[in-house]
């Protein structure tokens, strides 16, 4: 029985598989923390100085890390805003990762404790444990970040212990399953009254949208009532929907629409939505998903690719490949060193030695041969890690200008 144990919470928690799909989630956790705080630093003197209203949290913080932080002057707020802006762009793009996200969360907590009155709401709560969990590790650095460029091809295959990414499926998980609770029992009356019929006749401004089929919805109390019976029901389910293989995958449609109709209906925190379907998703098996990369790679690999070609005595030109490599997660290029190449005219009739130790350049599928800046503008479209660079290389005057910069 011991054994048995053991050998289930080695499964559970500490087998190793890739960390692919918490590096993802890195991503929105980040933006999701972002898109909370950032926007109330506009107001500053309506948020957080001493003219603003203030509504304190006792229940989360002490009263001494209260009063301290009630002495705050104006400098130390501001410094810890532009502190908090930099440290959720260094954990956005995976810089210092896992520091990143412990400076990021302490900032959050600061501004929590300076006014609630903002940020303090239960999605809120639910994001600082999710926000501790990632402090835990560096693993989310593993990919699509920074920190992964200079391990090279292999960045992607890393693999950490699932006890990270096992205890966010149990956040989410039990998150549907309290929620129901609290529904049913103590003060919940989804049972005993029909909160959805009570939903869609209250004023329209703070409360609920307008939605397609609200006006039916307001005159059907018996649809209500057993639409809310039917919430509860999946709520309940949820988590073992979830960890049950054979209804994942269904669960995860289902939980994503359930946050989808949970925004367009009513008037709740957008935390739900940025952040609870992206946590969904990891319940997906990362090692599946790292398959699929290899298959993709494999496929590839055996094709014609796009050949790459740079300067193998150049330090810089070295260290940039190896970021390439990074970044190359399907393997559409393939990286030629100029040096092993005996005959230029082959690989492309206009391609020299002479320029190709100034420029890197591409030859792609096509044949087409393109150089300098020109090589970014063109691989940005295959490397998932550069999409979020594609508005940067395609900004008017950039074609003139990004040339100049890369000589």
């Amino acid at each position: 029985m011991i054994n048995y144990i053991k050998k289930l919470w080695h499964q559970c928690f500490l087998e190793e598989r890739s960390s692919l799909g918490i590096s993802l989630f890195r991503v929105a956790v980040a933006f999701t923390t972002g898109a909370h705080v950032i926007p109330s630093f506009f107001h500053m003197q309506d948020n957080y100085f001493v003219t603003a209203y203030k509504r304190l949290n006792p229940n989360f913080f002490t009263v001494d890390v209260l009063e301290l932080v009630m002495k705050s002057p104006e400098w130390l707020i501001y410094s810890l805003a532009v502190l908090f802006c930099v440290s959720c762009l260094f954990f956005l793009i995976g810089f210092f990762s896992q520091f990143s996200c412990i400076v990021m969360t302490l900032s959050c907590y600061y501004f929590y404790a300076l006014n609630a009155f903002h940020v303090g709401t239960l999605s809120w709560d639910i994001l600082f444990v999710t926000l501790f969990l990632m402090c835990l590790t560096p693993y989310h650095g593993d990919y699509f970040s920074m920190d992964c460029l200079k391990k090279g091809r292999e960045a992607f295959r890393k693999k950490r212990p699932y006890f990270l990414q096992r205890l966010l499926q149990l956040q989410i998980g039990f998150i549907f399953f309290y929620t129901a609770l609290y529904k049913t029992t103590a003060e919940g009356n989804w049972i005993t009254e029909n909160p959805i019929f009570s939903i869609m006749n209250y004023p329209l401004a703070g409360t609920t949208k307008w939605f397609l089929f609200r006006d039916f919805l307001k005159v059907q109390p018996e649809l209500c009532y057993a639409i809310g019976i039917a919430i509860v029901v999946v709520e309940y389910l949820m988590i073992f929907l979830l960890f049950y293989r054979k209804t994942r995958i269904t669960a995860i449609y289902l939980g994503c629409f359930f946050h989808i109709l949970l925004m367009l209906t009513l008037d709740v925190p957008a935390t739900f939505f940025f952040l609870f379907p992206p946590q969904l998703f990891l319940f997906i098996n990362p090692d599946h998903v790292l398959s699929w990369i290899e298959n993709k790679r494999a496929f590839n690999q055996s094709a014609q690719r796009a050949k790459l070609i740079y300067d193998g005595r150049c330090q810089i030109c070295r260290r940039s490949v190896i970021r390439l490599e990074a970044m190359d997660l399907f393997a559409t290029l393939e990286m030629v060193d100029l040096h092993d190449i005996n005959d230029y005219a082959e690989v492309h009739p206009e391609l020299t030695k002479e320029k190709t130790l100034k420029q890197i350049c591409l030859v792609d599928v096509n044949g087409e041969l393109y150089w300098g800046f020109s090589v970014f503008r063109r691989i940005c479209f295959t490397m998932p890690m550069l999409y979020p660079l594609i508005p940067f290389f395609y900004f008017p005057g950039m074609g003139i200008l990004g040339p100049v910069v890369y000589r």
